[in-house]
Formats: structure tokens, sequence, C-alpha cells
């Protein structure tokens, strides 16, 4: 396919956002945390500006850079969730960040690459590009991880996260190299088109897809390759676990599209099988190490671990249905999550990391309002209605009920109740449990509003979620 310049506005978000970004690599070298004020701003102000740029031009489809980036609804969603949710999450993390002196400024210049990196990774059209966005995403993430230099947890979980990180993304790498060999080609339409009428190498393709999923199962901490999650989750400064938790998973949900889906979606009986086991082992695995924990951090890592297999059931089904289901999921797992870790941040202060349940002993009594906004999140994880993560898991388990797998439609659902049981020990210990001590409020009254958006947004999607569901229905027609 030509280069075509004109078509070079269809990457236009990312263009912007990279400029910015080094505008504000600039502010923060010259500049450091004497500016770290006009960095904040920058970087809040570049996102909403590339979600703009972003929501200015829907509707518009094609390919450009060679057949290298796609610009399609999928890719517009959640190039929108991707930079509207890290505006909150930037906004979560600011006063922890100065209380810390944790290099504030190398934050959000991080944070911003980061977000170029998924941003790529949604409109990937090739292996290469796709691989690309990845690997940018995940230097800034390992960086992130490591910023607490005086800190040997995160130190520790660091080097985790970077070798197994390494070791995934080569495991993806050959996978991928193991297509083009069979196809000749790096782009995700001929290789389904390739891969549909090559069945005599069907061999090859299955040895490929099984270091694929590897990577995917991965880079969402999915059971049996979740091991790096909880120790990087609980070892990393939490702005930092924060920033990982949401919106890397709304990118990482594209990767999972685009190479299973669009370009390997002929191949469905073959991958169908290995994400069944995957969904099944992380629902299993997260919610019964989940009630072990008393560590919040911990805890909400191994609920993570549980999610992803809900979200997993999505994508088992093979159905537009289901595809639609699972990035519902995805938006809603994102929202939660922020609220989860933006609560402990709120609750935090310079020489108290409120990361242990019994640190939320009793705040119904001395802040009934925060402990309502954690009462809304933590039943929304839970799965009870009327709240989004009801209809979330809803919509994953009739998926997946449609294709006639009961047999893991029920699993998910007895998962479903053991899920609830830590969430609503959390619950417990907020509304019944003698407060341990006086619990202070330090950061500015903007960021507890900002978690009462965040609580009351997921309430009023779980109310009326039918529009959402709508527009993720609409991108898989």
């Amino acid at each position: 396919m030509p280069f075509q310049v004109a078509n070079m506005s269809f990457a236009l978000p990312e263009i912007w956002l990279l400029s910015m970004a080094c505008v504000v690599l600039l502010v923060v070298a010259y500049g450091g945390n004497k500016r770290i004020n006009l960095v904040s701003g920058l970087s809040q102000l570049t996102l909403l500006s590339t979600a703009v740029l972003v929501y200015l031009d829907l509707g518009q489809t094609g390919l450009s850079f060679s057949g290298n980036y796609i610009k399609d609804p999928l890719s517009d969603l959640l190039k929108l969730a991707i930079t509207l949710i890290n505006m909150p999450v930037l906004a979560y993390c600011r006063g922890y960040l100065q209380d810390r002196n944790l290099r504030s400024g190398e934050f959000y210049v991080l944070a911003l690459f980061s977000t170029l990196g998924m941003l790529v990774m949604v409109s990937g059209h090739t292996m290469l590009t796709l691989y690309l966005g990845l690997e940018l995403m995940s230097l800034c993430l390992y960086a992130m991880v490591a910023m607490h230099r005086e800190s040997s947890i995160a130190t520790e979980a660091a080097m985790k996260y970077f070798i197994l990180g390494a070791l995934a993304s080569g495991m993806l790498l050959y996978g991928m190299s193991m297509i083009y060999g069979v196809t000749g080609s790096l782009v995700l339409s001929e290789i389904a088109i390739a891969v549909s009428a090559s069945s005599a190498e069907l061999t090859v393709l299955s040895f490929a897809l099984v270091f694929i999923i590897i990577g995917i199962g991965f880079k969402f901490g999915a059971v049996p390759f979740h091991m790096w999650l909880p120790d990087v989750y609980h070892g990393a400064p939490t702005a930092m676990t924060l920033f990982l938790a949401t919106a890397p998973k709304l990118a990482a949900f594209a990767l999972l599209i685009r190479l299973l889906v669009d370009g390997l979606g002929s191949l469905h009986a073959q991958w169908q099988d290995m994400i069944i086991l995957l969904a099944v082992l992380s629902m299993l695995v997260g919610n019964l190490l989940a009630i072990a924990q008393t560590n919040l951090k911990r805890m909400l890592a191994y609920s993570t671990i549980s999610h992803v297999g809900f979200l997993f059931l999505g994508i088992v089904s093979g159905t537009a249905e289901g595809y639609a289901a699972g990035l519902f999921y995805a938006l809603i797992y994102a929202l939660m999550t922020a609220g989860g870790f933006g609560m402990i941040l709120l609750m935090s202060r310079q020489g108290f990391e409120a990361e242990q349940i019994s640190d939320y002993s009793g705040l119904a009594s001395q802040r009934p309002w925060l402990a309502l906004m954690m009462l809304l999140l933590m039943f929304s994880m839970a799965g009870i209605p009327p709240l989004a993560g009801f209809y979330a898991k809803l919509t994953v388990i009739k998926s997946v009920i449609d294709v006639n797998l009961l047999t893991v439609a029920i699993f998910a659902v007895l998962m479903s109740v053991v899920g609830a049981f830590y969430y609503l020990r959390m619950i417990k210990v907020m509304y019944f449990d003698k407060p341990l001590n006086e619990l202070t409020v330090v950061r500015p009254t903007g960021t507890s509003v900002l978690l009462s958006a965040n609580g009351l947004f997921v309430l009023g999607l779980g109310l009326f979620p039918g529009w959402l569901i709508s527009l993720c229905n609409s991108i898989f027609v």
C-alpha cells in the first residue's frame, strides 16, 4: 500500500501527544520539580486535547502509513477511554508523589510516553506496529515501578517485572515470527486471509498461537503468567500501581483483539480452549488467593487476576456479542480500579501508606461519604446490582451461555460468589469494626471530589448501562 501524506491526519492524536510529551520532557529537564505545577497542568492538557482530537475525527476509518496504522471504531473508543481515564489517574497521583519527593516530573513524562505506546498499540494493523507500541508502553512502566530508588521492595518488584516482561515479549515476538514465516506478511488483514487458506501449516500456526497467548497472558496477568502481578502491585509506589492497573489493560485488550480476532480469527477453534483454560484458572486462583490477603493492594492485585478471567470469557465465545462484552468489561474494570487505588492514595499521607485492610477500620464513622464511595466500588467489583460491575459480569457470562458453554458459565457464577467474600470483608471493616486510630485525609478537596465522581459514575453506569453496551456492540457489528 503506497504511503499517502493525506492519511497522516488519522494519526494526528499520536503526533500531537508525542510533540507535547517532548515539550513536557524539556520543561522537566530544565525546570525540575520547581515547575511541577506547570508539568502537571501540561500533562492534563495534553491528555484532554488528545481526547478532543480523537473525538473530532470520529467516524473516519481507513489505513495509513503503508497499512501499518488502522483507524476504526474500536481504536477511537479505546483511545478516548485511555486518555480520559489517565486524566483522573494523574490527578489522583499528584499529591502522593509530591509528599514523597518521587521525581514527579519524570512520572508525568513516563506516563505520557506510555500513553503514546498504548495509542500505537490500539491502532496497530501489523504485528510490527503492535510490538513497537507494546514495548514503548512497557519500558515506561518498568521505569515507573523502579522510580522509588530508596525502596528495596520497589526495586525488587521492578526487577521481577522487567525480567518476566522481557521473557514474555520474547515469547510474543517468537510467535509473531512463526506466523510471518507461514504467511509471509506482517499485515493483520493479509495474515487473516493467508491463515484461512493454509490448512497445511496448521501445526506451525498452533505453536505460534501458544507463544502469542503466553505473551498476551503475561500482559494481562492471567494465570499461570500472573506471578509478577501481586509483587509489582504491592512493591511499587501506589501512584505507579494505579497507572499500571488501569489504562494498560485497555491497551492489552486491543492487542488481544488485533492478534487473535483480526489476524487469527479463523483459528478460533485452536485458541478457544487455551483462552478458556486461562479464564478458568485466573478466576479460581485470583479469587481464592485474594481471600487470604490482609494488604489491600495485594487483594486488589489478585482481584485483578480474577477480573482478567471474566474478561477472557467474552473472547472465548468467538462472537461479536462476546467481543463487545469483553470490551465493556475492560472499560468498567479500568473505571472501578481507578477508584479503588484512588481511595488508597486519598487515605495515604507522608509516613503512612493506607495499604492494610485494617487501616480502614471504622472509616464509616469518621468519613461516611468516603466509606460510601468505597462501598460502591467494592460492590461493583463484586458484581452486585445495580452497579456497573454487575452488568459487566452479566454480559460476559451471557456470551458464553449463548455458545453453549454452560459449565464455564456456571463456574464463573460460582467464582463471583466466592469473590464477593473478600469485597464484603472490606465493607465489614469500614462499617462494623472500631477505628484503630484517627483517620486523617490530607489530600486537597479536589481529590475527594474526583473520587466521589468516580464512585458515582460507577453507580450511574450501573443504573443506565444501555448506552455503553450499545456502543460496544456497534463496534463489532
